[in-house]
């Protein structure tokens, strides 16, 4: 497991940018949802399990739904940030559910397969969806799993260059 591809949201701000009523009361203890969407199989309870647990299980489970966890990091400036994690299902049949999850999100992180550009493709609707419905000030990231399968890989690092620097971060404007 590990990402191949993790790009910058059109943020400048990092974690003190992220005001929703999901965030922190105070400047030094910030709580942040966060929501990963994709496509089934691309490995976004994997990528929470590690973050969370340190763990990998190759042997993951098909989400149902939708799973929470929780992670508090301490940063150096005794600043804690508490992530509510929210890993959704990522088949077609639990779809709608997404805007439950992502509703009042912080941040993002949309993940795929860097073997399968079918789940690229799927990356690419959840960002416009994001964009469309989600928090204007949400922070998203763009992450590309499975580098360990590099020899298998399909989906260029310079196509997801690409399209993230192509997204019109202006709402208005589509």
């Amino acid at each position: 497991m590990g990402c191949s591809s993790s790009l910058p949201a059109n943020s400048t701000g990092g974690l003190g940018n992220i005001n929703n009523e999901n965030s922190a009361t105070d400047s030094k203890n910030l709580k942040v949802k966060l929501v990963l969407l994709g496509d089934s199989g691309v490995g976004k309870s994997c990528i929470v399990l590690r973050f969370v647990r340190g763990q990998f299980d190759p042997t993951s489970k098909v989400t149902i739904g939708a799973s929470f966890l929780s992670q508090t990091l301490a940063l150096e400036d005794s600043t804690t940030v508490k992530f509510e994690i929210w890993d959704t299902a990522g088949q077609e049949r639990y779809a709608a559910l997404a805007p439950l999850y992502y509703r009042g999100a912080g941040a993002a992180i949309v993940v795929y397969d860097i073997t399968s550009a079918e789940s690229f493709n799927k990356a690419q609707y959840w960002v416009k969806e994001l964009q469309r419905h989600g928090s204007q000030d949400m922070i998203m990231a763009l992450v590309g799993n499975k580098a360990d399968l590099h020899e298998k890989r399909t989906v260029s690092s310079q196509v997801c260059i690409f399209f993230w620097e192509n997204v019109s971060w202006d709402i208005d404007a589509e």
